[in-house]
Order: C-alpha cells, then sequence, then structure tokens
C-alpha cells in the first residue's frame, strides 16, 4: 500500500487506486467508526448499522468496504488535504487526535461492561483484567478493546508512579506526592468505569502509554 494511503484514515473509498490491497485492523476500525458517527447522526438505523459492522469486520480487500459507505457522505483523500485531515476534523473539533478513545459511543452493553470492568479491575486484578479482556474481546469491538488498552496502560503507568513518588517522598520531596498519587490511582479508574459504561469514551490524563495500538503506530 502505497504511504498516502497508509496515512489516510478512509482507505476504502472509491478513489483508492489499490482497491484489491489487503485491509488491516485499523482500516477495519476506521470505517467502524465512520458507521458509528452515521448511526449516531440517524443515517443508519440499528439494524443497518449491525449489518454493516459485520461486513465491515469481514471485509478482506478495500473494495469490500465501498458499498458501506457511499451513501454516507464520506470524502476520500484527494492529494492536496494532507493525509488524517478530513477525520481529524470529523473527530477533533480541533482538540483531539484521531485515535483518541473519547471519539468512541457504543450501545452494546457487553462493549460497555467490558470496557468498565477493565477500569475497574485496577482495585482487583490489576494488569490482569485488561489483558484478559484484550485477549477475549473480539475484532469487531473497537470500543472494548481500545479501552481495555488504556486501562492496561494507566495501570502500568501509575505501578511506576506510585513507587518512584515513593522513593522520592523518602529522598527529597514531600510525602503529599506520594498520597496525591495514590488518590489519583482510586478516582481516575470509578470515573473511567462510570463513562465506559454510559457508553461514553474516556482518556487518562498524565499518563505514559507504554503499549501502543495499530491505529497509534
Amino acid at each position: 500500500m502505497s504511504e498516502q494511503s497508509r496515512r489516510d484514515p478512509r482507505p476504502w473509498v472509491p478513489n483508492e487506486p489499490k482497491p484489491q490491497v489487503r485491509l488491516t485492523h485499523a482500516d477495519r476500525d476506521a470505517v467502524t467508526e465512520v458507521l458509528r458517527e452515521a448511526y449516531a447522526q440517524g443515517q443508519l438505523e440499528e439494524d443497518e448499522f449491525d449489518e454493516r459492522v459485520d461486513r465491515a469486520m469481514r471485509a478482506k480487500v478495500s473494495s469490500d468496504l465501498v458499498p458501506l459507505t457511499t451513501d454516507l457522505g464520506v470524502q476520500g483523500f484527494n492529494g492536496h488535504t494532507p493525509p488524517g485531515q478530513a477525520r481529524e476534523g470529523r473527530f477533533r473539533g480541533g482538540k483531539r487526535g484521531p485515535n483518541d478513545p473519547r471519539n468512541l459511543r457504543t450501545d452494546n452493553p457487553v462493549e460497555k461492561v467490558g470496557a468498565g470492568l477493565s477500569h475497574a479491575s485496577a482495585f482487583f486484578f490489576p494488569l490482569l483484567g485488561p489483558l484478559l479482556a484484550l485477549l477475549i474481546s473480539p475484532q469487531s469491538s473497537t470500543f472494548l478493546r481500545r479501552h481495555a488498552l488504556e486501562a492496561l496502560n494507566f495501570q502500568l503507568w501509575w505501578l511506576v508512579a506510585i513507587l518512584s513518588s515513593a522513593v522520592l517522598s523518602i529522598l527529597v520531596l514531600p510525602i503529599v506526592l506520594l498520597v496525591a498519587v495514590a488518590v489519583g490511582g482510586v478516582i481516575l479508574p470509578v470515573i473511567a468505569a462510570a463513562t465506559n459504561l454510559m457508553g461514553n469514551g474516556w482518556r487518562y490524563p498524565l499518563t505514559f502509554r507504554f503499549i501502543k495500538d495499530d491505529q497509534d503506530q
């Protein structure tokens, strides 16, 4: 696939120069996000949305995705707009990156509960909970996979932060730093789980992400 095709967030549109190129998970996730937005705006009925998502997840090449989006007004890369700008404007509003998990929404109760439990696992099975969700989540569940990965990165980062704060509190800084990190580790997963249970996306603040999704590459 050409450099533009790899970077273009919607490689399935009719003007794709190589319609028989095999799709990646990121390609399928991108078209699923477009379908989610179309469903939220009332362009698709629930049964149409479910059918198209299923077809998108089973698609093998770019041309398989063309019929799923041609009636939704999706515009392709025209060679003059910087790669990624069309999708970025669609989801960001000038504030969020195109792969920000806060852009995701779901009405699926399984996705809501699974994503919420990934965050809540910080209190019961830290690290293991998100890893289990990543292993068992179907590839069609962008919402669940992205938030399980977000939970895993936060729990890794919190573990590093709490150990570092404990050492620094003894050597240099007052214990208030350790307390602040500990409180953040309790409050933020609760907020994240509640947000996911409402079907909304979440992104932890001030968190270094050790593990990146295919879409972030």
